[in-house]
């Protein structure tokens, strides 16, 4: 049996495709084609907006220091469900990076890691991220359920859900600084 072209093609498009589903390349190469496609974050319209019943929802940071949402009632909250383990939830990163950097003073950001404090604090080292990043093992509001990671909220100060996405997103983009600089100024 002779090896054809064909057959040398077949074997390197298997072994591709073996590598990128099974092997730490194939996660890099799926945070990269996350970025690619992310685009930016949509405002829910006004009459379909739902708004956060119950703020009495507790969270620990990595020391186990509790906080609680009620803490920042009357305030712009944005919400990020995540783990190190998701291409598209380490594809945003360095776009929620860029927008803590420049908001971290006028909005609160909740960053929940659905993974071990040992390794989410790795994996903030090496990306020289400088957010707080918290756990939650009490109950989430009803409105704020997720089925996916990464879902991102952002509630207005009277706690209005305005902005709700699954999947990666470019949180840094003009779109979303024009959504954040509204509720800051309402």
């Amino acid at each position: 049996m002779a090896i054809t072209r064909k057959r040398i093609f077949n074997i390197v498009f298997y072994v591709l495709i073996v590598a990128i589903v099974f092997t730490p390349l194939g996660f890099k190469v799926k945070v990269f084609a996350n970025r690619i496609f992310s685009g930016s974050a949509a405002k829910i319209e006004a009459k379909e907006q739902v708004t956060l019943q119950n703020y009495n929802w507790k969270f620990t940071n990595a020391k186990g220091d509790v906080y609680n949402l009620q803490d920042y009632k009357g305030k712009v909250v944005l919400i990020n469900f995540w783990a190190t383990w998701c291409p598209p939830c380490v594809a945003e990163m360095p776009s929620l990076q860029k927008l803590y950097t420049d908001y971290q003073d006028k909005v609160v950001f909740v960053f929940l890691a659905s993974d071990k404090v040992a390794k989410v604090n790795a994996y903030l080292k090496e990306n020289n991220f400088s957010f707080n990043v918290y756990y939650s093992n009490y109950k989430l509001p009803k409105e704020l359920n997720y089925d996916v990671i990464p879902t991102t909220y952002i509630l207005s100060k009277s706690g209005e859900i305005v902005v709700q996405e699954t999947g990666a997103k470019d949180w840094n983009s003009t779109k979303t600084r024009e959504i954040l600089n509204e509720l800051l100024n309402n």
